[in-house]
This record gives structure tokens, sequence and C-alpha cells, in this order.
């Protein structure tokens, strides 16, 4: 299982506890980012630079997850444009990743190293309403893929603020948030989207985003707060919350389309389903298989008969069907590490008793464990 990382007191002071904490893990995400900006033709200085042009969007968001931004960084060691880039990692990262390597990438790559820079796609999501669920509580779940070498940077992040309100989410060390749950019994799942305005101009990376979510209430109240904000980069945040509400929250920098599902569970993949939005998608590698895994876990998720358990749900995230573009993705030897996609874990989220069931691999090889949101992992 993932390290879980308790973090509570002011906002800096849980930075600080995180980046202490989780330290090595940090470095790993440097390194990966680092080797993944570098393929993307964008060295780690330019990437520091880039992400250090999101502190006053982040701040003008929230100075409190700025302050715990700078406390991770005092806390790891780093630079605080270091800490900026990882949380604003989808916003730095052009539309086209992954695509062709950038014919600068070893030059890059060697300037990156006499620096002394470390060395060493994305989801299908589903929501569940309590009266289509066995439990009788709404269910959110998601398979999280991503570059596997980036699975030995993952945290559980548990954070408690002085007023009491309370969080876990899975996440790479040193970003603010990612998947995850809080004590009102709302929950955020993440598929990475790409359109052709990203990059346009400054707004909210999603990675702050998602933890300003973890913030909210209920999807209605998710949803009045995104409608707000400016992006700068495209994503789909899934989002449930115990009552039984269900929303895919599509945003770029075009603003903001909220999807509802028809059916018993509302699935998403990595490309828009708003028709407005659509309309802009940027072009996706085939390697990302976004539009046969939606078909294949609506076909799932629509054929099958009676409530869904948490049990179910993590049968469907083991589907392999389609080889390596599967819901359940295994590493494609064909491919370059820097766009190589695979599960690197797999959550079933159970709002109503603030639990999130997580498995730290490729979800076929290994089984889910639960953690409680206010507990220590249950073996």
């Amino acid at each position: 299982m993932f390290p879980l990382i308790e973090v509570s007191g002011s906002a800096r002071e849980r930075g600080q506890q995180h980046g202490l904490q989780a330290k090595a893990r940090v470095e790993r995400s440097i390194a990966t980012y680092a080797r993944l900006f570098a393929y993307c033709g964008i060295d780690w200085q330019g990437a520091q630079r880039l992400g250090a042009g999101y502190r006053e969007v982040i701040g003008d968001l929230d100075p409190a997850l700025l302050a715990e931004i700078e406390g991770i960084a005092s806390g790891a060691g780093r630079h605080v444009d270091e800490i900026l880039a990882l949380n604003a990692r989808t916003e730095i990262l052009p539309p086209s990743y992954p695509g062709e390597p950038h014919p600068n990438l070893q030059k890059i790559a060697a300037a990156n190293a006499k620096e002394g820079v470390p060395d060493w796609g994305e989801c299908t999501a589903v929501a569940v309403k309590p009266a289509q669920s066995t439990t009788g509580t709404t269910l959110l779940a998601q398979n999280w893929d991503w570059l596997g070498a980036q699975r030995a940077a993952l945290v559980l992040l548990r954070v408690r603020d002085a007023g009491g309100a309370s969080c876990l989410t899975l996440t790479e060390a040193g970003m603010l948030a990612k998947i995850g749950l809080n004590n009102r019994g709302f929950g955020v799942c993440l598929n990475i989207l790409r359109s052709s305005d990203d990059g346009s101009h400054p707004g909210v990376p999603v990675h702050v985003l998602l933890r300003a979510l973890l913030e909210r209430d209920s999807v209605a109240d998710a949803v009045a707060f995104a409608s707000k904000l400016g992006f700068g980069a495209s994503s789909n945040v899934l989002c449930a919350d115990a009552a039984g509400d269900t929303a895919a929250l599509e945003f770029s920098p075009r603003g903001l389309e909220v999807v509802r599902g028809a059916d018993a569970a509302l699935c998403h993949t990595n490309h828009f389903l708003a028709p407005a939005a659509a309309k802009h998608q940027a072009s996706l590698a085939p390697s990302l298989s976004t539009v046969p895994r939606l078909a294949r876990i609506t076909a799932l998720t629509g054929a099958h008969k009676g409530r869904f358990s948490p049990a179910d749900l993590q049968r469907m995230l083991r589907d392999e069907s389609d080889g390596t573009l599967s819901i359940c993705r295994r590493p494609d030897p064909s491919l370059a590490p820097e766009a190589c996609i695979e599960t690197v874990a797999s959550v079933v989220m159970d709002l109503g008793e603030r639990v999130m069931h997580i498995a730290p691999d490729v979800p076929s090889k290994v089984d889910f464990t639960p953690v409680a949101l206010g507990e220590a992992v249950l073996a």
C-alpha cells in the first residue's frame, strides 16, 4: 500500500508536514515530470518558470492553498517553483501529449542532468447512485492510468484543517490532491481531457482545483464553485456526494460544462461528452484508447443485473478485454517510457461510509485494501 501521510494545523504547517514526510517521493515526482517535460521539449528550468506563472492564480483562488504549496517546498527542501510546476503539470504539458518525442529530447535531458535534476492517458471513472448500489450508499470509482514510473511517488494524504474538516486523497507527492473524498461524503475522480484551447491563458490548475473541491459539501456546491473559475487546461472531474447526486464537470479554457447521466451509472474517460466542448476536442493519441474504454465501461455497467456492489465495480475495473488498451491497462512494451500509460492504481470509494478501497498497482494483479477517512489502513 502507498504511504499514509497525516497533516494538520495551519496551511503552511500542513505543507511542511507533507514535504518532510514525503521528501523522497517528492523527488521522485520531480524526476518523473522533468523527464516527461523533456520528452515534450521543455527543460526543468523552463517548467519551473511556467509553474511560477500559476502562483498568482492559485493565491487568488485560495491563499491557504498557495501557503500549503510553499510549505511542501520548505519541508521537502525544494524550490517553490518546482512544487508549483508539479501542481500545474497538466497545464504545462502540451495538448499533443502523448505523441512523438521532441527533437531536442536528448539535449534537454542532458542539460537537466547537468543541473542535478534527478532522473528516474489517463483514466476510466464511474459513479453509482445509492438506489443502484447494494450498500445503499453512493459509490465512486476510477482506474488511474498514468506513467508506471510515477507509482513509486504516490501517497495517501489525510488532511485535517484547523476547523475540523478533513479529506483523504490518493495523489502524487508534492501535489495537493487527486482522487479523494471528504468528511461530508463528497468525492472526486479525475479524467484528463485535451482541447485545442489548452495553454491559451493561465487558469486554476486542475490539481489545485481538486483540493479546493474537496472542501465542498456536495455536487451542487462543487458546480456553483467551479462555474465561477477560469481554467488554463482541460479536464473532467467526476464527482458525487453521499446524498446521491452525481455529475461530470468538464472544463476547458472556454468554461465549464456539466454532464448528467440518465443510466444507472455515470461513466467517463478522456474525451469531452458535452457537445459544445467536444467541438474543440484536441486530437488524442490512439494509445489513450478513450473511446473504446468508454464504450466498454458503459457496456459493462449497462449489462449489469441488479444493484452494484463495490466488488462489482472492482471486477469491471479489472477488465482486460482489449489488451494494453483495456480499462485495466498493463504497460505496452512497444512505447517509449515517457508515453507508456498503464494503470498505476485503482480506487472504489464508498461515500456513505467514507472509505476508499485501493488497489496499489494494476488492479488485476493485486487486491483492494480499504482505507477509512478517519482511521488507519484496515488490514
